[in-house]
C-alpha cells in the first residue's frame, strides 16, 4: 500500500511539473512577436529545469528546480519599418519557434495525461485491495 502512495505522489508532483511546463510554453507562444523586454532587446524564450525529488533517499516524484533563458541566438528579420529596426533595417526577434513550442505542449500534454492515469490506475488498485479486505 505503501508504494501505491508513492505512485501517487509521484505522478502529482508530475502533474504539478508539467502544468508548470505548459504556463511556460504558453508564454514563449504568447511572446513570439515581442521585440522589446525590460531588460533590452527581444524576448527570450524560457525552460523549465527539473530536478529528481527524493523521500528517504528513494526517488519520489519530479520538481521544478528552476527556469532558465534559452541562450539560442536572436533571429534577425529584414523589416526596416519597424520601430525596433536598426541601421541597416534589421529587427532582433525571440528565438521562439512556434511549431517547436507546439510539440513540447503536446509532449507535456502526453506526460500529463499518462500521469493522470497512473494515479486513476493507482486508486482502482486501492479500492480493489480494500475490497479484498472486507
Amino acid at each position: 500500500m505503501v508504494s501505491l502512495f508513492r505512485s501517487l505522489e509521484s505522478s502529482a508532483s508530475a502533474l504539478t511539473a508539467e502544468r508548470f511546463r505548459m504556463d511556460i510554453i504558453s508564454n514563449n507562444i504568447a511572446n513570439v512577436n515581442t521585440t522589446r523586454t525590460p531588460e533590452g532587446g527581444p524576448f527570450q524564450r524560457h525552460l523549465a529545469v527539473y530536478s529528481t525529488k527524493y523521500d528517504r533517499g528513494k526517488p519520489a516524484g519530479v520538481q521544478v528546480v528552476g527556469v532558465i533563458k534559452d541562450q539560442t541566438p536572436s533571429k534577425l528579420v529584414y523589416n526596416p519599418g519597424h520601430p525596433d529596426a536598426d541601421p541597416r533595417g534589421y529587427v532582433a526577434m525571440p528565438n521562439v519557434d512556434v511549431v517547436s513550442e507546439m510539440v513540447d505542449m503536446i509532449s507535456a500534454a502526453r506526460a500529463y495525461e499518462a500521469n493522470v492515469t497512473v494515479i486513476n490506475e493507482a486508486k482502482r488498485m486501492m479500492l480493489k485491495a480494500l475490497e479484498i479486505g472486507r
